[in-house]
């Protein structure tokens, strides 16, 4: 049974490296999921879909008319970009 012992022993020894590789991955997932939700990644998911079928008059209007907004204050006297929460 010494053999088992051994296999045993080398198994528990793993996880030892296993479990906090797993928590460090994890954390960097989801520091990468906060990093893209506060620069603006997840803002416009249509957009690019409905792009592709749009003229390019058309969205170039499209794109001057939500740079306009961005730029124009809120009735609170704040910009767009001042109001993101995080």
């Amino acid at each position: 049974m010494r053999g088992l012992n051994g296999y045993l022993s080398i198994t528990m020894e793993i996880l030892y490296l296993l479990i906090p590789l797993a928590v460090v991955l994890i954390s960097g997932a989801v520091a990468l999921l906060f990093w893209a939700v506060k620069n603006g990644q997840f803002e416009d998911l249509e957009g690019p879909a409905h792009r592709i079928l749009w003229d390019d008059d058309e969205a170039a209007t499209l794109r001057e008319i939500r740079e306009q907004a961005q730029r124009s204050p809120d009735s609170q006297g704040r910009s767009r970009k001042e109001n993101r929460h995080f």
